[in-house]
């Protein structure tokens, strides 16, 4: 009777596992790292100081939108050894620029606790209570994000739990809870290059960060835009490219500070530094210019991208919006005829300096009609892009560029100056 008693115990064991395997943690199977392409839920998402993006689920992270998981206590010692919990519920980098001492610190909140870092390093009195730095916010969070003034109606945090966003004036210290039940509830919230993102499985929604009205076309796989990914989206499983193998199409900077660098099918956003550089189709932000540009060129409040013979012309604001009436042709825009290989107006000047094989011809955008007001010949050719700031004009050939102090000396110069290299500093690409 004993060992029938034993026996029968035993097999209601075995089913009792069978039926509820027992969950391992990283390390039970090989040291084997998660990985974010088969589809993961992050826990939060935030930058650092200097645009690095971090991706955290469990006790590990990705740092950028390419490379394999890494334990989170590698970068962020304290948040395992002094609170002993291995995730993390939310993150946000603060922006608040009149308080310098708080000022892109990124902020972990685990429980009840919250951590401060500033350059990957804990801030003296951390960690606390998440009440004593957060009066009014709930812990235990599902995800918080940023939100500068002028996106939101101050500088301020949004807290997510459920589907209620508690919105923290980062000055007053005060809290207004509002309830966006059309909104998946979020397990991380994102905003990158001015637009806010709440991930919630491996899916993302855009939503708007003060109404949470939420953008058309969502929700969208992540894969396809957050990560490199192989047979996803865009990123695909391309590498960065050497900057030795760089070459423009054009590349200019809009009267709000934008700049923007235009390859084939795609732009990136060169001011996005502290955000991560990306590259994007320019259908994406221009949807009636197709297969690429041959100029690009900034002036008022309008972005005017050149593709052949046709100038297409976008009011600038959140969003481009192409202009009544264009595209026109260059001979009516601009009475230039024939390829243009680049174009660039210097600031507060009225301008454009349009290049064509090694000749600058010079129109005057106040002019009508408009026409070439100087043709002068240059001592380069087979440029491919250019443009003009307060430190000069920068013409780049391939994966090189020329800097002259004027256009005055661009256009009187009979020798060319050093060729500098394109450097990752200045481009999404690698040294």
């Amino acid at each position: 009777m004993e060992f029938f008693t034993r026996t029968l115990l035993l097999c209601l064991a075995l089913a009792l596992a069978s039926a509820h395997p027992v969950l391992h943690d990283h390390h039970a199977v090989d040291g084997a790292l998660p990985e974010r392409c088969i589809g993961i839920e992050f826990d939060a998402i935030t930058p650092d100081e200097k645009g690095n993006t971090f991706f955290f689920k469990g006790e590990h992270l990705w740092k950028g939108f390419h490379g394999p998981a890494q334990l989170s206590n590698e970068s962020f010692t304290e948040l395992d050894d002094l609170h002993h919990i291995g995730h993390v519920d939310a993150a946000f980098r603060m922006h608040d620029e009149e308080n310098k001492d708080d000022h892109d610190h990124i902020y972990f909140f685990l429980d009840d606790k919250v951590f401060s870092y500033y350059n990957h390093s804990l801030e003296d009195g951390y960690p606390k209570d998440l009440v004593e730095d957060f009066p009014g916010v709930p812990d235990h969070l599902d995800a918080a994000v940023e939100c500068p003034k002028g996106e939101c109606m101050t500088n301020s945090v949004l807290f997510f739990k459920g589907h209620d966003v508690h919105v923290y004036d980062i000055a007053t210290k005060t809290v207004k809870t509002k309830s966006w039940p059309h909104l998946p509830v979020c397990t991380s919230a994102f905003r990158w290059l001015e637009h806010y993102y709440c991930f919630h499985g491996h899916n993302f929604t855009r939503f708007h960060p003060v109404t949470g009205e939420v953008s058309d076309g969502y929700p969208k796989d992540a894969r396809n835009y957050f990560m490199k990914c192989k047979d996803f989206g865009h990123g695909g499983d391309g590498e960065i490219p050497q900057c030795s193998e760089v070459k423009l199409d054009a590349i200019t900077t809009d009267d709000s500070g934008k700049t923007y660098s235009f390859n084939g099918s795609m732009y990136i956003r060169l001011d996005t530094h502290r955000d991560g550089l990306h590259s994007f189709p320019i259908r994406r932000t221009w949807p009636e210019v197709n297969n690429g540009v041959d100029g690009a060129f900034s002036y008022g409040d309008k972005l005017y991208l050149i593709k052949d013979d046709q100038v297409y012309i976008y009011k600038s604001g959140a969003h481009y919006t192409l202009i009544e009436g264009y595209p026109k042709s260059l001979k009516e825009e601009l009475g230039i005829e024939g390829h243009v290989d680049a174009a660039f107006v210097c600031p507060n000047v009225h301008t454009v300096h349009v290049i064509q094989g090694n000749r600058m011809r010079d129109v005057d955008l106040t002019a009508t009609p408009r026409a070439v007001g100087s043709d002068v010949p240059l001592p380069l050719s087979d440029i491919d892009a250019g443009m003009c700031g307060d430190d000069g004009v920068k013409v780049f050939k391939g994966s090189q560029f020329y800097r002259y102090e004027s256009v005055m000396i661009l256009a009187m110069g009979k020798l060319a100056p050093e060729a500098q290299p394109i450097t990752s500093a200045m481009m999404s690409c690698q040294d």
